[in-house]
């Protein structure tokens, strides 16, 4: 193949953006885009590869490999190996696990199937795992299983058929990325059928450029047609962001934009000159490299800090990625593509070893549950907090039904429950869930209807939550039919208000002033959330179980910034709103153990789920705030009597 500089150049344009978003500059909201771009690169000039071999008759599946050997796994396996002893020390039990899985489904190309299953892409502990970028490495490999094995079937019914064939393929691919961008959008994100149409895109422009004859577009096309592909990257890379439904038809910018620049850009247009200067193309070199070292560099930094690394400390990290990649490119990528050096059995062979041996540390490490030996008795305590029993204290399954049910699974127990006094509705999600022990104990007649991730906005569609919209429909005809005294809303508002959908709570105060009047509405804030999670920050922290403690928490800003977003809609709606984190934190200190049951107990079994111990106080300071916490009920036992 002719060597094309601003094919290098393409190469930083999508590696960078990337790079960029995983540090957190939000300027780069849709960073991740820069995937897309890689995607569109390599089927280019893989594809441009077989085919020039198919024509020369010199095309094996066996060299086939060898290359995608050479090129990928060197790099990929030294990257591994060096994050295993930072891991060690660094990790907490669960995350190691998690790490181990990963070293197992990355010698096997399948993390994306792996990640499918246990995390999103988007998700708030995403960028913990230093090993989640190679998701898009294993739909590169899997596409490559099938890619050339196809060609060689289909080469002999010529290269119309073969087209159409791949087009169809690409149609269909493309239309499920679009339905399980609204359906299921983290298989959507992650799976092979919903992203080959992106490689298949740099496949059509290889065959476009194989034709015998090839159709010159003019100057002023090509410089038209590649500055357009150009804007289209940057506005997807500008103003995309988490919550655009990808991939999708929006994936079209990045990728079409790919193309149009592999299309018309050369040395005489001004998008060719750009990326074809020196700075492109030398980060474009290393892009590979970049890309392996980067998320393992930001995770580990994270587990660390315990927070998003400050600004100088990102700025460092990139730095020490384009150092890292460099030494990597020159020491590791160039020498190993070279075949005088390490012949084909050497590479197969190199890569087995290398293979079992990450296969066998993923299995010790998952099989010992993330060598829990490592911790203290007093760590091992706390750590036992992920295996946390909320079912019965949330009445899961009965009054607080998981994403798979509808309204129909509510039990006759939520809305029946044996107490006097004023009628108490409590509506929302998971965290909803978790302060229902703390109600329930200090105000006996207390209904309450939770489900997960189900936030108690009406009429709003949540994709990933698919049954949602029904059972807040059903909330509203059972506040039609009780007409509770009063009704408390709560839910996960910070991750919610990233979604948009706080305007919305609008609808659901209005629908129930309409189909219940005279009901109290009361608003209530999200609760301290700890990253990654208390157990792990307890830990971190030396923290003992052994008095109340409050602690300096990451993300309070954003919290509180939430907060104030609620104060101000309930203010203009004529409601009540009650802040959480006024009753469990002093200043940007929250509180993370608290005494319970003659001992002490950690706040929050998770990040932000409040234990029994914190939900009893929690709902206590609540009810009394809102002044009608009935002094003559006697205390729950406990709870000490401090509070």
């Amino acid at each position: 193949m002719v060597y094309r500089r601003e094919i290098d150049g393409l190469r930083a344009m999508a590696v960078l953006p990337v790079i960029l978003f995983h540090a957190g500059f939000h300027a780069f909201s849709g960073g991740f885009v820069g995937v897309d771009v890689f995607f569109v690169i390599s089927g280019y000039l893989i594809t441009s590869i077989i085919i020039a071999e198919k024509q020369a008759g010199s095309f094996t599946l066996l060299g086939f490999y060898e290359r995608r050997a050479r090129r990928i796994l060197p790099a990929l396996f030294v990257v591994m190996f060096v994050c295993l002893p930072f891991a060690w020390p660094w990790l907490m039990p669960e995350d190691m696990r998690s790490f181990s899985l990963a070293l197992i489904a990355v010698t096997g190309f399948a993390s994306n199937i792996l990640f499918w299953r246990t995390s999103g892409y988007f998700d708030p502990d995403a960028g913990l795992n230093p090993l989640l970028h190679t998701w898009s490495l294993a739909v590169e490999e899997q596409y490559y299983l099938f890619f050339p094995v196809f060609l060689m079937l289909a080469w002999r019914l010529g290269r119309r058929w073969t087209v159409t064939l791949l087009v169809v393929a690409a149609s269909a691919s493309l239309a499920a990325a679009q339905w399980g961008s609204i359906h299921t959008p983290v298989a959507a994100f992650y799976l092979l059928p919903t992203r080959c149409w992106e490689l298949l895109i740099g496949s059509f422009v290889a065959f476009h450029f194989a034709r015998d004859q090839v159709a010159q577009a003019g100057p002023a096309a090509r410089q038209i047609g590649s500055m357009a592909g150009l804007l289209l990257i940057a506005w997807a890379v500008f103003t995309f962001d988490e919550q655009t439904p990808f991939p999708s038809l929006y994936t079209l910018a990045p990728t079409v934009g790919a193309a149009l620049i592999i299309l018309f850009a050369g040395r005489e247009t001004l998008v060719g000159r750009i990326l074809g200067s020196r700075l492109p193309v030398g980060i474009g070199l290393i892009s590979y490299s970049a890309y392996l070292w980067h998320q393992p560099l930001f995770a580990f930094a994270r587990h660390r800090s315990m927070d998003e690394p400050a600004g100088l400390v990102s700025a460092a990290l990139i730095v020490a990625t384009i150092v890292l990649a460099f030494l990597s490119w020159k020491y590791v990528e160039t020498p190993f593509r070279n075949a005088h050096r390490f012949s084909r059995r050497r590479i197969f062979s190199c890569t087995a070893a290398a293979g079992a041996l990450f296969v066998a540390a993923g299995s010790v490490g998952s099989l010992s549950g993330g060598f829990e030996d490592r911790l203290s008795t007093e760590q091992r305590r706390i750590s036992e907090y992920s295996e946390y029993d909320y079912r019965e204290i949330y009445r899961y399954h009965e009054c607080f039904i998981g994403p798979e049910n509808t309204y129909r699974d509510f039990s006759r127990n939520c809305q029946n429950t044996g107490g006097k006094g004023d009628s108490l509705l409590l509506w929302g999600d998971s965290y909803a869930a978790a302060l229902s022990q703390g109600l329930r104990a200090f105000h006996g007649n207390v209904i309450q209807y939770t489900a997960s991730a189900c936030p108690p906005v009406v009429e709003t569609v949540f994709p990933d939550r698919p049954n949602c919209l029904e059972i807040n429909e059903f909330v509203i005809s059972e506040v039609a039919r009780i007409r509770p005294v009063q009704i408390f809303l709560h839910a996960n508002w910070h991750d919610y208000a990233r979604e948009g959908a706080l305007p919305n709570l609008r609808k659901t105060i209005g629908r129930i002033r309409k189909v219940s009047p005279d009901t109290r509405i009361v608003l209530i804030g999200t609760p301290p959330k700890w990253e990654p999670t208390l157990p792990v920050y307890a830990i971190r922290k030396g923290i003992s179980l052994n008095r109340e403690q409050y602690f300096l928490m990451p993300g309070f800003k954003s919290l509180e910034k939430v907060d104030k977003e609620l104060a101000l809609l309930a203010s203009k709606q004529g409601v009540i709103f009650l802040s959480a984190l006024n009753n469990l934190c002093i200043d940007e200190k929250c509180l993370a153990v608290v005494g319970f049951k003659n001992g002490y107990e950690l706040t929050a079994w998770d990040n932000a789920h409040l234990t029994e111990a914190s939900s009893l106080l929690l709902a206590r300071k609540l009810l009394e705030e809102n002044k009608i916490y009935q002094q003559d009920r006697p205390q729950p036992v406990g709870l000490q009597a401090q509070y």
